[in-house]
């Protein structure tokens, strides 16, 4: 299916993940479908990614950019302006399970708020007029434990039940721009940071079996390709009629009935 993503200016946050993670695979992806991704990431091993980008996408860009602090945000995207007329996708991506749960400060909760929930709202409220130019549209990268809860984790839940209302408030604010907003709600993925955190366990290996059989759809967890694959087809033309929508990537872990699992 041709997704017509070719010359596309695609804005990413949290891009420059470990090889293998969500973000590191949304960019590469992308690169395989001629868009042209602009990452925003703290982390410099997003140089590396330019530099590997540009063999094949030449107008590919690295802005590093601490994603918790709003001004860098900013900053960033005043430079994005200076390169590029227009942006065609924001994949708002960036997140961290965090642990900062009930028994946490009040600046461990508020620092999990600023990086999971405020990121999502500056990048897109600062690189709005370019989205505007191009009619383009937003998707914002959402988790399971936002509807389900998970415990422990009071910071990221409420930033990402926050994702989810700003998802529906964004895609009936734009709907005047032609702007189209969506989600794309992610459950257990295994990435790099799910392996490490695996590893900490005295017992990784059977809490991962025990996980995946839990996930009625193949008992396994959804791969990094499986949710870049997803978001394409959302971002591109072939979704021109769908906003304002919560697309579960999850091999229907949060929804099928029990009865399902061994």
């Amino acid at each position: 299916m041709e997704l017509k993503l070719k010359n596309k200016i695609v804005l990413v946050t949290g891009g420059a993940g470990i090889e293998g993670s969500i973000g590191h695979t949304l960019i590469f992806t992308l690169a395989k479908e001629g868009a042209i991704p602009i990452i925003l990431d703290r982390n410099m091993r997003g140089m590396e990614y330019e530099k590997k980008l540009q063999q094949s996408i030449p107008k590919a860009r690295f802005f590093q950019t601490d994603l918790s602090k709003p001004e860098e945000i900013k900053s960033s995207l005043e430079k994005v302006t200076e390169e590029f007329s227009g942006i065609d996708v924001i994949i708002n991506n960036v997140g961290v399970n965090d642990g900062a749960s009930l028994e946490s400060s009040i600046e461990e909760f508020m620092n999990s708020i600023h990086l999971n929930l405020l990121s999502y709202y500056a990048t897109v409220k600062y690189a709005l007029p370019l989205l505007k130019k191009n009619k383009g549209n937003i998707l914002n990268i959402g988790s399971k434990v936002a509807v389900t809860g998970q415990g422990g984790t009071s910071g990221y839940a409420a930033s990402k039940g926050g994702v989810l209302a700003l998802t529906r408030e964004w895609a009936v604010d734009l709907i005047q721009y032609q702007i189209r907003c969506n989600a794309l709600i992610i459950a257990e993925s295994m990435t790099p940071a799910y392996q490490n955190w695996l590893d900490t366990l005295k017992d990784g290996t059977q809490k991962r079996k025990s996980i995946e059989e839990k996930i009625p759809f193949g008992n396994r967890m959804t791969t990094p390709q499986e949710i870049a694959d997803m978001a394409m087809f959302i971002i591109s033309e072939k979704s021109s009629h769908t906003t304002g929508q919560f697309i579960y990537v999850d091999g229907g872990y949060v929804h099928l009935d029990r009865a399902l699992l061994k």
